[in-house]
């Protein structure tokens, strides 16, 4: 086993473990990437001040989010088919972030149930909703978000239709995957990943097949997905949703000052500025970049999160210095999964927070909290205003 020491160092044992099409899924932007690019290369453009003679013992990376203590303001993103990534991925995600103190969000597209996880987790944890057209189900998943103990939910705004990410259709992407001589061949190269599919029963969307009427197997989801997008989508079905959940929620997919103010004055508990991880509208500017505006624009009004792009502790750092109250990481946390179960999430998680506490300290801070605009240069014309 390679020492694992960012990062980047998951990668390769990721793309070694897991077949070709499920990695590509997971690294594809959407159309000439640059979104997805420049979500990650933007970070690099913010420079940390260096403090010394500053007393830094005792650092702290404790905080909250929406209220709920956290070990480090680092949330696990919602990242669909995670249990096609490891058998069973969105319960190893889960009881990885619970065993570190930070939120796990399960995607509406796992394989993983929203049972399947409440039962193995007995602990809150957070959901992410599509807005899609069955009515009749989105009901139905909402009530079974509260029975199995969700304690947020986090409505996703920007996929109203999907982006086109040519990775995945050049690799006919499907959930299982099709048993082409391609796709066979591919994961005879994976055996361990094989023998684990063949060792649980979680290989399908667990929570829309035998949920939504007339999906009982993999010929009628795919049908029903395709319908399924909610191109009507506005603010008031937004406001309906939140009404009918009741409970604390999170609006993600905010990239532009009008729709962060329009949100805020929803009365939401906190917004992501997020572009979908770059895979929706290509050539969008960077979450970062976008940032400090809609950090201006909304103040005090809701807690302002981010995710896209954070690859390592400074970034997320750098994300919190420009604002933000917390962060998501998706892919980086999705390498670990890949790579070693539950014990490479914990392992991203471990750099992520060693990264931010020494960087914290090397800045002259320690509490988290207290990292500001203060701690960075940051270039003029960084941020999202342009004339």
């Amino acid at each position: 086993m390679p020492v694992i020491t960012e990062i980047a160092d998951l990668k390769p044992l990721f793309r070694a473990r897991v077949p070709r099409m499920f990695h590509d899924y997971v690294e594809a932007g959407s159309w000439t990437g640059q979104t997805f690019r420049e979500n990650s290369s933007d970070f690099q453009q913010l420079y940390f001040r260096q403090r010394v003679a500053v007393d830094m013992a005792e650092r702290s990376l404790a905080s909250t989010m929406i209220g709920q203590p956290v070990a480090m303001p680092v949330a696990l993103s919602p990242v669909g088919l995670l249990g096609m990534q490891h058998p069973d991925g969105e319960i190893h995600a889960a009881l990885a972030a619970k065993a570190f103190g930070v939120p796990f969000t399960q995607s509406t597209m796992s394989m993983c149930s929203i049972e399947d996880v409440s039962a193995a987790l007995n602990a809150p944890f957070w959901f992410q909703l599509y807005t899609l057209r069955d009515q009749e189900f989105l009901e139905n998943i909402l009530h079974r978000a509260r029975v199995a103990g969700v304690s947020a939910l986090v409505l996703t705004l920007d996929l109203q239709m999907q982006g086109q990410r040519h990775p995945d259709l050049k690799n006919g992407m499907t959930a299982p995957p099709r048993l082409s001589l391609r796709n066979l061949m591919n994961i005879a190269t994976k055996p361990r990943w094989a023998l684990g599919m063949m060792g649980t029963k979680r290989r399908f969307f667990g929570n829309i097949i035998g949920h939504a009427r007339g999906v009982e197997h993999m010929g009628d989801l795919l049908d029903w997905t395709s319908r399924q997008f909610d191109q009507s989508l506005d603010w008031a079905r937004v406001a309906w949703i939140r009404d009918l959940w009741g409970g604390p929620i999170i609006l993600k997919g905010i990239n532009d000052v009008e729709d962060a103010r329009r949100a805020a004055d929803l009365g939401v508990d906190a917004i992501i500025v997020s572009n979908h991880g770059g895979r929706q509208l290509d050539g969008a500017l960077s979450t970062i970049r976008m940032l400090p505006s809609i950090v201006a624009a909304v103040g005090d009004q809701v807690e302002v999160h981010l995710d896209g792009g954070i690859r390592s502790g400074q970034d997320a750092l750098k994300a919190l210095s420009l604002g933000a109250k917390a962060t998501y990481v998706g892919r980086a946390y999705t390498y670990g999964l890949g790579a070693m179960g539950a014990a490479g999430v914990t392992r991203a998680l471990e750099i992520i927070a060693k990264e931010m506490d020494l960087t914290m300290g090397f800045c002259g801070e320690r509490d988290v909290r207290a990292m500001s605009r203060d701690n960075l240069l940051v270039p003029k014309g960084f941020s999202g205003r342009w004339e």
